[in-house]
């Protein structure tokens, strides 16, 4: 590596602190408060979450090197030739975003990690399926963080400055009283507030991106041989389910359509779910390799407004999502009578049901309202569960 080319990754990286919001998410500092960073770390979470400037953040008392493994300066240099010229400059560490785009990038990881004990190695990607393909036992030598989606407490404080407490569910006392400025802050989260770049303008357009980069270049990547009709598949199901009231794909009339083996669609399906595109709800031990589940929802539940999309599905990914992101395991629920999902976390277990404000309810544990501002015995206003974290 020249002086130059470091010169000019030096400049790069003090513009990218220098650009950073004022306001942090509340998971980027609140982290800080509680623990440090560890030595090796893979950081992963859906493009626009904010990985960069979690690290960025936490490197600035420290001397490190902030790259982006898809640099085309750098993209022809080995990586452990690279990083180790950093270490030797006197640097106490490295910050790699995008590390899958580095060849070999796990073996590299793993001999860096090896051979330099005492240096920082924080790596990020899009996607926790980067740390498990990776080869070279990166799993016992790197810490994994995953960073979620911005919650709607997040979206309160990037908005208004006011830090508010973690909601427990079923708890009586609010975390904040549900004004009416407080409910139009909850619609415009819902539409576009789930990453923080929303504060940057254009939401649908850069989502718009961001999609095409997941399936144009993140998704072959773990796919072997995808070719354009596979890219052409994605988009049909991400339209049919953009446009469908029920959330199911027909796997066969898929196939049919679009001349593709079922195996090789499964395997499409799989991807764009652990890419975090797509959220397959299964039933409860439901643990078939081709399985669409129950029900197939967006990840993101921003993307039914992007994407125009039906609105009671809408609710139903915006629960599926919130309880993921607070650590809890979301399934559905085969007598749908019942409720909607039924949700898990640390043997404690539960059935919620998902309703617009006048839907006659169900025999849920709790009843989650649309369109409603404070509690009433087990019915729960849907603001509230975008506080859980």
């Amino acid at each position: 590596m020249t002086n130059e080319i470091l010169q000019n990754l030096i400049m790069a990286m003090q513009r990218r602190i220098a650009a950073m919001p004022k306001r942090l998410r509340l998971f980027t500092t609140e982290y800080s408060e509680s623990q440090s960073l560890p030595r090796t770390l893979m950081l992963s979470g859906v493009r626009g979450c904010g990985k960069t400037t979690f690290l960025l953040h936490h490197s600035q008392d420290k001397r490190m090197i902030y790259f982006s493994a898809d640099n085309p300066k750098l993209i022809n240099e080995p990586l452990y030739d690279l990083v180790s010229d950093i270490f030797m400059r006197g640097y106490e560490g490295v910050i790699i975003d995008e590390v899958h785009f580095a060849a070999n990038w796990s073996f590299h990881l793993k001999a860096l990690s090896d051979d330099f004990p005492d240096k920082n190695i924080w790596v990020s990607d899009s996607s926790s399926l980067v740390l498990r393909n990776g080869g070279g036992d990166l799993s016992r030598r790197f810490v994994s963080i995953k960073m979620p989606m911005l919650s709607f407490r997040e979206f309160l404080y990037l908005e208004t400055g006011e830090k508010y407490p973690i909601y427990t569910l079923g708890d009586n006392h609010l975390p904040v009283s549900p004004d009416a400025t407080l409910l139009n802050l909850f619609q415009q989260y819902r539409a576009h507030g789930t990453r923080p770049f929303y504060q940057e303008g254009d939401f649908e357009l850069r989502y718009m991106g961001i999609l095409d980069k997941v399936i144009d270049k993140d998704i072959p990547f773990f796919v072997p041989s995808v070719n354009d009709n596979n890219l052409r598949v994605m988009r049909a199901i991400i339209g049919s389910l953009a446009n469908a009231s029920i959330p199911r794909l027909q796997v066969k009339s898929l196939c049919t359509d679009w001349c593709v083996g079922t195996d090789k669609l499964y395997q499409l399906i799989f991807v764009m779910e652990h890419i975090e595109l797509l959220r397959v709800v299964r039933y409860p031990n439901d643990n078939k390799a081709r399985s669409t589940g129950a029900k197939i929802l967006f990840s993101d539940p921003c993307a039914y407004s992007v994407l125009q999309a039906n609105i009671g599905t809408e609710r139903e990914a915006y629960i599926a999502c919130c309880f993921k992101q607070a650590g809890y395991d979301v399934y559905a629920v085969k007598d749908e009578t019942k409720g909607d999902f039924r949700v898990q976390r640390q043997g404690v277990e539960f059935t919620v049901e998902v309703a617009g404000k006048s839907k006659v309810p169900k025999s849920a544990d709790y009843l989650l309202r649309d369109n409603t501002d404070y509690t009433a015995g087990n019915a729960i206003p849907l603001w509230l569960i975008g506080m859980m974290w």
